[in-house]
């Protein structure tokens, strides 16, 4: 949604078609959901409109800095949600735990965190 506001644009499909990548990947603990929507929001400033178009190299370049600063700075080592907040969510009783818990709030605060960044580099961009 950052992204969308920082380039002027709205959709509520596009929210709506990212919602299952949180927990990792449907829920499976692999590549965190604030780092698909962060590569997806420099996508939506970069990316190519139609196919076959060459592909803008800036695209790379921040999506390369993003995952550096997401990973060293905001995670804390790794891109991967189970490493990150060290859930297992194909089980019910973690999932239950962390939705009660100090991982939801660090879930957040992560996500937060991620936005800053994503509007930062956007508006570095743009300039």
């Amino acid at each position: 949604m950052v992204a969308q506001e920082k380039l002027g644009k709205k959709n509520d499909d596009l929210i709506k078609a990212l919602d299952p990548f949180g927990g990792g990947l449907g829920g499976h603990g692999e590549v965190c959901g604030a780092v698909i929507g962060g590569l997806a929001a420099i996508g939506l400033f970069f990316g190519r409109n139609k196919v076959g178009e060459e592909a803008d190299m800036k695209m790379w370049k921040y999506s390369w800095e993003f995952l550096k600063h997401f990973g060293n700075e905001i995670a804390g080592g790794s891109i991967l949600c189970r490493d990150i907040v060290q859930v297992n969510w194909l089980d019910p009783a973690q999932v239950k735990e962390y939705g009660q818990g100090e991982k939801f709030f660090k879930c957040k605060t992560l996500v937060g965190k991620t936005a800053e960044l994503i509007g930062e580099l956007i508006e570095r961009a743009k300039a």
